[in-house]
Order: structure tokens, then C-alpha cells, then sequence
């Protein structure tokens, strides 16, 4: 989850124009490593066309596209109380209670699933203690005010820790249960 360094992951009206998009060879291989270590993406209804439609759009010859191809081909499963199908492929729509579908995916086999937002989506995941492993994308920038995923106290233990050229530090967390 990308974060700002005072605790939000997004503006109070969910402007996200406070991150860092720069990436070195070293976040790159970070991000894949985390990518080909899942072959389910979770995520909320909210962010999931703009992110279908942007991983979608890489054509052949961008530097991106490899990895875009592994965000198109990476079955994604998407919680929603309103919708029941978004346009994308690999896409399909969870409508069911959160703690039943997600425990649900997390007892079949394979890789480990992989969530990629948005706030309220992650906010909620936190709330029901379904996240086992917690990586916050401390971009180096202090916003004042915006949203936030921890409703209140949180222990976590920190497990790892990788700073980045571009000034981005990735803390590794586990949920103190």
C-alpha cells in the first residue's frame, strides 16, 4: 500500500498526485518479486477500472509491458456490494460476505493472493484481521490530511525494511495477533 510519511494513503478527496512514480532496478525487482510470489489479486470496486484499463492499455515496446502483462494475466478477484460484473479480463466480481470469500481464497492452494487497494477495501481487510503480511510504500512526502486504513490502534511487528534510491522505503509488517 503506497502511504505518505504522516500516515495517509490518499487526499481527503482521494487525490493520489503525492506519489512517487519513480522506480529504480532495485524497487522493480521488489514489486516483481512480490508479484511472482501471488496469482490472485484482490481488490475494491472503487480503483479496479482505472486499474484494469491502465495495465490493459501497456502495448508491446513500452518499458512496462512485461510487467503489464502479468497484471492482465493475474486472475483478479474484486469485492463489491454494488456491482456484480467489471469489464476486464481475469476479472470476477465477489459479492459475498469479505471474511468468508477471503478466507475462502486463502485456504485454497497455490500462491499467496495480493491486494492492491483501494483504502476502504484494505481499511476493511485490516478491520477483520484478514492481512497476514502488511507492505506500506512510505513515499517521501507528508500530505496534512487525507485517508487513511488504520481505524485505530494496530500493533505490528515490523519483519523487513528496503529503502529505495527514489526516497520510497517499503515496510514489511505481520499483524501482532
Amino acid at each position: 500500500m503506497q502511504i505518505t510519511v504522516d500516515g495517509f494513503v490518499a487526499g481527503p478527496q482521494g487525490e493520489l498526485d503525492w506519489m512517487t512514480w519513480e522506480m529504480d532496478e532495485k524497487a522493480i525487482d521488489f514489486v516483481n518479486q512480490l508479484t511472482d510470489g501471488s496469482d490472485t489479486i484482490l481488490m475494491g470496486r472503487k480503483m479496479t477500472p482505472g486499474f484494469v484499463q491502465y495495465w490493459e492499455s501497456v502495448q508491446p515496446g513500452d518499458p512496462q509491458y512485461a510487467f503489464a502483462q502479468k497484471m492482465v494475466n493475474i486472475p483478479k478477484v474484486v469485492f463489491s456490494r454494488t456491482v456484480d460484473h467489471i469489464d476486464g479480463r481475469n476479472v470476477r466480481v465477489e459479492n459475498g460476505p469479505l471474511v468468508e470469500a477471503v478466507n475462502q481464497l486463502k485456504n485454497e492452494s497455490g500462491k499467496d493472493l495480493i491486494v492492491y487497494g483501494g483504502a476502504t477495501f484494505v481499511s476493511s481487510l485490516i478491520e477483520n484481521d484478514l492481512i497476514d503480511e502488511l507492505n506500506l510504500v512510505v513515499n517521501p512526502t507528508a500530505i496534512g490530511n487525507g485517508l487513511r486504513i488504520f481505524g485505530g490502534r494496530t500493533p505490528l511487528k515490523l519483519i523487513g525494511s528496503v529503502a529505495f534510491a527514489t526516497g520510497k522505503v517499503v515496510n514489511t509488517y505481520q499483524p501482532v495477533r
